[in-house]
């Protein structure tokens, strides 16, 4: 693993990433779901740690979907308590190593203790200026994007702003990651090939690595190298680059 790897040229500054393959993990090994979750945490701390060390600026992370509630309710019930124990056990030595939490997603309708824990924990690393660790829990790109649809609608309502007002740039400081630069690159684990409505609108033009490895194998040697892999894409944003003679 090479420290400060985004000072090489064509590095990525944000890697999102679905983490999928716990349960199967688990399953493979003749052990219950809940252990493959706990290794999926195990996972999370690894890969935040190595993309700290590299100098990426924005790790995004698909946590829990809003599809993910229809699962067996003893599955989502240790899910929520597995997350309520990171925060209370992990964010403070994220502080510390100036990691600055996120969370995003809908919020409404959640627990108000788990509300609570995450406001602390924004509020506490607010001010730090290393790796932005984004969470992205009971999320949903479509539900995002009707929020933000719904926020712009009020504003035309009120006449706060007109029609003609709305630019993609608009719309997309109206998303969840509103202020982050979207995502160079999408890591999916697991060997699935799809977004399962992740970043819709953030991932236009970004770069995706499906690796076959599942979550709880993931570890800073992968992330370096699905971004070697990202580094050899030719990124072109729908033009050509530009011929030498």
């Amino acid at each position: 693993m090479s420290p400060g790897i985004l000072n090489v040229d064509g590095a990525p500054r944000h890697v999102a990433i679905i983490m999928d393959g716990n349960g199967r993990w688990a399953t493979q090994r003749g052990q219950p779901r809940s252990v493959g979750h706990r290794q999926g945490v195990e996972a999370l701390r690894r890969t935040t740690r190595a993309a700290s060390d590299m100098g990426i600026s924005v790790l995004t992370l698909y946590s829990f979907s809003s599809e993910n509630w229809s699962r067996p309710q003893a599955e989502v019930r240790f899910l929520l308590e597995l997350l309520r124990r990171f925060i209370r056990t992990d964010v403070a030595e994220l502080h510390q190593s100036g990691v600055r939490i996120m969370i995003i997603g809908d919020r409404a309708g959640l627990d108000p203790t788990l509300r609570t824990m995450f406001e602390e924990a924004e509020v506490l690393t607010r001010e730090n200026t290393g790796l932005k660790l984004v969470i992205a829990f009971n999320y949903g790109s479509r539900q995002e994007i009707t929020r933000a649809v719904q926020a712009l609608a009020r504003k035309v309502a009120e006449g706060k702003i007109s029609p003609e007002d709305i630019t993609p740039s608009v719309i997309g400081n109206h998303l969840d990651t509103g202020g982050l630069p979207e995502p160079d690159l999408l890591i999916r684990t697991g060997g699935e090939q799809r977004l399962s409505n992740y970043l819709l609108w953030q991932c236009a033009y970004t770069e995706f690595v499906f690796m076959p490895d599942y979550w709880p194998e993931f570890d800073g040697e992968r992330l370096r190298q699905a971004i070697e892999t990202y580094r050899l894409r030719d990124r072109r944003f729908g033009g050509l680059k530009a011929q030498t003679a």
